[in-house]
């Protein structure tokens, strides 16, 4: 049967001397996976549309298993990313998310488009990492466990200060705070971006300039609550802790 997609690469590899093997992630099927025959070869009319966080609109064949492309059309190629080493990490941890969180059927339109708008952003100049902390907090809520934020999750009221409870599945606030001694101490600035970054659609981005000091601390809380909720090991994080550590 024969198929056309809009879609994003979220991966690719090589197969083979000339081929690829790359998995789209469309706004009306899901995740596909489809082989690219030749895509490895620079003269290939498959190349350029094969290429990881490519947008593009994707012809294939598919009966059972891979797909076969018969045709792709590049809409969006983000070559700024992949020339840049920072957006290309932090990209690549976004793609990652998608492809391991994602079934292989499950289809959303909005989480289609919050990734084409967080990769739109990188290209656009936008602080890369206030994009990778909005878009977790988009895969928190698409996978059903976003955490609290407008009260206290143990008692519902709005008494700060609040800790960030990643165990409890959101906010404490001083009276209910030491339910959880692990929890994390967080000021009013970074509760009032957790929520910015819960309701805000990144198609609305705007620029966002954001303390070091609360730069840190949102790191922590949503690594800390990913860790917890969802526990899987990307890859892709690996690197980014060596950029931060490293300043590369």
């Amino acid at each position: 049967m024969l198929y056309k997609v809009e879609g994003i690469v979220i991966r690719s590899m090589d197969y083979g001397e000339g081929n690829k093997i790359i998995t789209i992630y469309s706004k009306t099927h899901g995740k596909i996976g489809i082989m690219a025959k030749g895509a490895k070869k620079l003269k290939s009319r498959h190349a350029g549309v094969s290429q990881l966080f490519t947008y593009g609109e994707f012809m294939f064949y598919k009966t059972s298993g891979l797909g076969s492309l018969n045709q792709g059309e590049i809409l969006t190629a983000h070559h700024k990313i992949r020339g840049d080493l920072h957006l290309a990490a932090y990209a690549a941890y976004l793609v990652e998310m998608v492809d391991r969180m994602v079934e292989d059927t499950e289809a959303s339109e909005f989480l289609f488009e919050q990734l084409k708008a967080a990769l739109d952003a990188f290209e656009e100049g936008k602080d890369p990492q206030i994009i990778v902390r909005m878009f977790e907090m988009k895969m928190l809520h698409f996978s059903g466990v976003a955490p609290v934020l407008d009260a206290c999750v143990h008692c519902g009221r709005d008494e700060p200060p609040f800790s960030l409870s990643p165990g409890m599945g959101g906010l404490l606030c001083r009276l209910c705070r030491l339910r959880d001694p692990r929890g994390i101490s967080v000021t009013e600035g970074t509760v009032k971006l957790l929520n910015v970054f819960q309701q805000v659609d990144l198609r609305r981005l705007g620029n966002i300039t954001v303390k070091h000091e609360t730069r840190l601390q949102l790191k922590q809380c949503m690594r800390a609550y990913m860790d917890i909720h969802v526990s899987i090991p990307f890859r892709s994080l690996h690197f980014l802790d060596q950029m931060d550590k490293y300043d590369i």
